[in-house]
């Protein structure tokens, strides 16, 4: 299968750009952990044992481990760690000034909101490094063209007319359509047009229609039927206003995931589109071949994919910690342990499930188990 022969090659850009960002999202809990006067134990690239390390000058052992999907960093006093060291030891006061249990809730809450943090910024930085090495592309939203038959014209629109709004939310680019129009497959759309300077409403449901992915799959795309009468304009960024694009994008992204997953919750999305490691592994080595510049931008919005879902409210998750340091900020002490540990089984169980039911998804999609099936009947 071509999809095994390329599990090698495709690997190595998968691990790499996994690493970067783990490091990442580790470095933003190392940082304000230190900050906030916490001593740091382990930074963990990677579980299971330790293939190679060094210990720097504050204590802390910076290593590689045997499993490279994912990492962590062990804090002195942070509870049961679920990795390596004992809990509930008794500490002296000179321990407890830097172990991690003993901080205020707020401090500790910073330190585990970093992680995510850290990837929020990390990809800010890198569309902002994007925009200023290459600009930005503008394409106004006034339609050139109305394809015969379609949702635009049974909608009544024109060549000429500008698109103000879709659904209440403001439209700035013609780019902006064609994502808009993909998260409302299925759905009547209110548009707000200008036409001869004068804004006007109408409703338009697009036409479903089958398209290929970047593997050649058929894929269901929705068509409004509007063409944009130019490839755009480049304009060229300074710093600031790189930096500015660069943290719009990031939260840009954000919404449209948790849209996405919305559409998924709600059944409007099939929860097939759901991936795991072994599509995003093979669509960072795709990428890597396209070009330098793709596997960048597909390292930001892996980014924001990496920090918006460890904000899930999901025990074992960064979110999951929060929302108990939450509460226990609300009550004036923690939730009892047996509660905590019943929240850490309900946690793992929803990753592990989660994970297994993407890695499913991946199969079926490279036709693995169709292959297998094949292989024993």
């Amino acid at each position: 299968m071509e999809f095994l022969a390329a599990i090698p090659k495709y690997g190595f850009w998968f691990l790499l750009l996994l690493t970067i960002l783990v490091f990442v999202h580790e470095l933003g809990h190392y940082l304000i952990a230190r900050l906030c006067g916490v001593r740091v134990e382990v930074f963990s690239i990677g579980f299971g044992p330790e293939l190679f390390g060094r210990t720097d000058a504050h204590g802390t052992r910076w290593k590689f481990s045997a499993i490279p999907l994912g990492g962590y960093v062990k804090m002195f006093g942070q509870g049961a760690n679920l990795f390596e060291g004992e809990a509930g030891k008794a500490m002296s006061p000179e321990e407890r000034a830097v172990a991690f249990d003993f901080k205020s809730v707020w401090r500790r809450m910073a330190i585990v909101f970093a992680g995510p943090a850290a990837n929020y910024v990390f990809a800010a930085l890198v569309f902002a490094l994007i925009f200023a090495t290459h600009g930005k592309d503008i394409a106004v939203p006034v339609i050139a063209e109305v394809t015969p038959n379609s949702a635009a014209e049974r909608a009544g629109l024109q060549a000429g007319d500008r698109i103000v709004a879709l659904n209440g939310s403001g439209i700035q680019s013609f780019d902006q359509i064609a994502q808009f129009i993909g998260l409302n497959l299925d759905q009547e759309i209110t548009i707000q047009y200008e036409r001869a300077g004068v804004v006007a409403t109408t409703f338009a449901k697009p036409d479903i229609v089958l398209d290929k992915d970047f593997l050649g799959k058929d894929v269901r795309v929705g068509r409004l039927g509007v063409r944009s009468g130019d490839a755009g304009e480049r304009v060229e960024l300074g710093i600031v206003d790189s930096l500015t694009e660069g943290t719009k994008r990031v939260f840009e992204i954000s919404g449209l995931m948790l849209k996405g997953i919305w559409q998924m919750v709600t059944g409007v999305r099939p929860a097939d589109e759901i991936g795991g490691v072994i599509r995003i592994g093979y669509m960072s080595g795709a990428l890597a071949e396209a070009s330098l510049w793709s596997l960048v931008m597909f390292s930001a919005m892996l980014s924001v994919n990496l920090g918006l879902v460890n904000l899930f409210p999901v025990p074992l998750l960064d979110g999951g910690h929060l929302v108990f340091y939450a509460i226990e900020a609300i009550r004036g002490r923690p939730l009892g342990e047996r509660m905590q540990e019943w929240g850490f089984r309900v946690g793992i169980a929803f990753v592990l499930g989660l994970m297994l039911f993407a890695t499913w998804n991946d199969l079926v999609y490279f036709d693995v188990i169709d292959y297998i099936k094949a292989l024993v009947t």
